[in-house]
């Protein structure tokens, strides 16, 4: 059944299978662009999966032939909360709001799985990387846009995670050339996991999600921060230390090691209570 948060008509959520929800940017005549009527009702939806503890696993994608086309040009929508502002002020709290959905990305407890449908555009190809999976449909491909209209390519953390994503000789060729990468490129260079056929995107997504569903909820939730916290480590040794008290936080306070040994032994699917 798929739901509305608030009025808005352009983020619709679905919970397909259990513990999976389906988050669909919903204007595909726009190509799903970052318009703040849009953008709004997004931070709030992963505000509240986020928190909501029968959801363990999201998938990002867009309705339509485009995943997101970044910033919109002839319908930005309403920012809220700007009544009064000067013109400098209104333009700093309107980036907050597009940061905040980059960042409440990766602030979710639950992984999240980009389903990369069509185009990812500019702050759409931000959109793609802040999640922490990706997965393209044949037919898609990614430009870091920002260039390509007389501005900086760097917007929305793209100068971050684009060089952590595919390195950064092949960053700088991306965010300083404009030009497209096709799926089969992006999956060659690690900007995407793999490439799917178009049809396949959605099912192979949500059995990802299912799976991910499957595993201890504190590990997948550990994982997902030491994953990212890794890639602002100051040292192998101290984030050696992070990892090994989170490995241990599970281990001494969960039977979930035992079951996992137990259910091998019985050849059986282990289920994993969180609990001793």
């Amino acid at each position: 059944m798929t739901t509305h948060t608030g009025d808005s008509r352009f983020v619709l959520v679905d919970r397909p299978t259990p513990h999976v929800a389906l988050v669909t940017l919903n204007r595909p005549e726009r190509m799903n662009s970052m318009a703040f009527d849009v953008m709004v009702p997004l931070q709030q939806v992963l505000g509240e999966l986020s928190y909501d503890n029968e959801v363990r696993a999201v998938v990002l994608t867009g309705a339509g032939r485009g995943f997101s086309s970044g910033a919109d040009h002839k319908s930005a929508g309403a920012v809220p909360h700007v009544e009064g502002l000067t013109r400098p002020t209104f333009a700093l709290r309107s980036m907050r709001v597009l940061d905040e959905v980059i960042l409440g990305l990766r602030r979710m407890h639950q992984p999240v799985i980009a389903a990369v449908n069509g185009a990812a555009i500019g702050g759409g190809l931000c959109l793609a990387l802040a999640c922490d999976i990706r997965v393209a449909a044949a037919g898609a491909y990614f430009r870091a846009a920002g260039i390509n209209n007389g501005l900086t390519a760097s917007e929305l953390g793209l100068s971050y995670l684009l060089p952590r994503a595919i390195g950064t000789s092949r960053a700088f060729e991306m965010m300083l050339t404009g030009r497209d990468v096709d799926a089969e490129e992006a999956a060659r260079i690690g900007l995407v996991s793999r490439t799917v056929p178009d049809t396949d995107l959605l099912d192979v997504c949500l059995q990802m999600g299912e799976r991910i569903a499957s595993f201890s909820r504190p590990g997948v939730e550990l994982t997902k921060r030491t994953l990212w916290s890794g890639l602002d480590a100051a040292s192998l040794e101290g984030h050696m230390q992070a990892e090994g008290l989170g490995q241990l936080f599970i281990r001494l306070l969960t039977g979930n090691f035992e079951e996992a040994v137990a259910a091998r032994a019985q050849n059986r699917t282990p289920e994993f209570t969180d609990d001793k």
